[in-house]
């Protein structure tokens, strides 16, 4: 099960404004690669919508049936807005 958790606005290469929202899957337990010991997460992902702000304002708690799985492609480049570095992703 997903749960809408948040939206973001976003623009498109046409320079057109659009909500994106913001799901979050079911917690899951991972193991730490560097101590070993185990933690608490939960994968998110954003999903372009065609919905007003007010919209996804109400939608904010409502759960969706599916779940959010990491699917490996072709390796590409991708800018963390907040520092501006770019790295190397291989899954989407």
């Amino acid at each position: 099960m997903l749960r809408i958790v948040e939206f973001k606005e976003r623009t498109n290469d046409e320079g057109e404004n659009f909500f994106a929202l913001i799901l979050e899957g079911s917690v899951e337990m991972v193991q730490s690669q560097n101590t070993g010991r185990y933690y608490a997460t939960a994968l998110r992902c954003s999903i372009p919508s065609t919905f007003t702000e007010e919209t996804c304002k109400q939608l904010i708690g409502t759960s969706i049936p599916g779940k959010i799985v990491k699917v490996e492609c072709e390796p590409y480049e991708f800018e963390i807005p907040e520092t501006g570095e770019v790295i190397s992703l291989a899954h989407r």
